[in-house]
């Protein structure tokens, strides 16, 4: 994810499993799960990264509109984890570890082929958002005095959102096996899609023996332009068949190094006033049930119907990576991680994932709850579930 250009732009997520004292369980209906992933055995290629590590290369399916091949990547490690990716999107398709008894499950929302990705995307799952990540008021941005008018995509012409409808997240990238991870890229042409400026991106994915998934982003522009890229996971970490609505609500959230968030005004978009976490249901630098604060009656939260707040991070300073959230499951054992070197992150709670809006029909009803890195007007996403 990157905000303006730097190409040192990092994040890390950790995910692991802890013992907990009390375990809980949520027992809501349960819904269909229209996110659907199968194991692909079609090897095309296999790469030992080390004793441990290993990469494979596999069909993903033909991408309709441009009859390209999608690629589909595993990384596996000694524990039997292991990260799936597709140059679709350069996106995430599944992330699987062990739980508290040694069980390997699905802790992320995707598909097991292209096709869903391209015609019938749920919330931009799993994928890499780019130009600009989040939302744009009106569409438009200025640099160097030259206003720049972009398509506006979301709330019914008011807002221009994850770099449009024909975004990152929908190209088909570059890819290419390194001797420790696989690297994506994609060459945006000067004004595609209204943004200036000829782009190289390149998102770079790690994964290591001790469940750390590693995400580095880094791009090289010919002018100024704008650029905010980060990855759209949804995490669930009861498991990915875990797909009832508010299935997340038992997880416990814990926002260590936040003691401030962003103010959003009625379309959800920062309006530059920063408030204090003391006092709000903001507040998570100690642990609390998603459950026990989600419906506090809050004027913020009513405009997102949840969370969906940027938090600033404390002690920002541009190149150490800081632990901004902790997640975990008292049902299967597992915790997430997540640090960044970027100033700010956004907690959502995915209220609207699969939720008719504005029009579109969408096969799911759910409510996740993510993280996404987002800075002021202009956004950056990390998501966890």
């Amino acid at each position: 994810m990157i905000i303006d250009f730097n190409p040192n732009i990092a994040q890390n997520y950790n995910i692991s499993f802890h013992k907990p004292a009390i375990q809980t369980f949520f027992t809501h209906k349960q819904e269909s799960d229209s996110f659907i992933k199968t194991t692909n055995t079609d090897i095309i290629k296999t790469a030992n990264v080390n004793s441990d590590i290993i990469i494979t290369e596999h069909p993903f399916g033909t991408i309709q509109k441009t009859k390209e091949l999608a690629k589909g990547f595993t990384i596996t490690n000694s524990n039997g984890a292991s990260v799936e990716l597709s140059s679709f999107g350069a996106t995430i398709t599944s992330i699987k570890v062990p739980d508290k008894h040694g069980k390997i499950i699905d802790v992320t929302q995707g598909y097991n082929d292209v096709t869903p990705y391209e015609t019938s995307p749920v919330g931009h799952a799993g994928g890499t958002i780019g130009p600009c990540a989040n939302k744009i008021n009106n569409g438009e941005f200025s640099i160097n005095n030259e206003t720049y008018k972009l398509e506006t995509n979301k709330e019914n012409g008011k807002t221009h959102c994850h770099g449009g409808s024909h975004g990152f997240d929908v190209k088909n990238w570059q890819s290419k096996i390194l001797p420790d991870g696989v690297e994506f890229t994609y060459v945006k042409k000067d004004m595609e899609n209204g943004y200036p400026a000829n782009v190289e991106a390149k998102v770079t994915y790690k994964f290591d023996n001790n469940n750390n998934l590693h995400i580095k982003y880094s791009a090289k522009t010919d002018k100024d332009t704008l650029l905010n890229m980060t990855n759209h996971t949804y995490f669930n970490l009861d498991g990915a068949q875990n797909t009832q609505e508010n299935s997340v609500l038992e997880h416990v959230i814990k926002l260590p190094n936040s003691s401030h968030y962003t103010k959003n005004n009625e379309l959800a978009i920062p309006t530059g006033e920063i408030e204090k976490v003391d006092n709000t249901p903001f507040n998570f630098r100690n642990e609390k049930k998603l459950a026990d604060v989600i419906n506090t009656e809050n004027d913020q939260l009513k405009i997102g119907s949840g969370f969906d707040q940027n938090y600033c991070i404390d002690n920002y300073d541009g190149k150490t990576l800081i632990d901004i959230a902790e997640v975990k499951s008292n049902k299967t054992g597992i915790k997430l991680n997540v640090s960044t070197n970027l100033p700010g992150f956004q907690f959502y709670t995915a209220n609207h994932l699969g939720k008719p809006s504005e029009g579109d029909i969408l096969p799911l009803n759910y409510t996740r709850i993510s993280v996404k890195n987002i800075i002021a007007q202009t956004a950056i996403h990390t998501f966890f579930l």
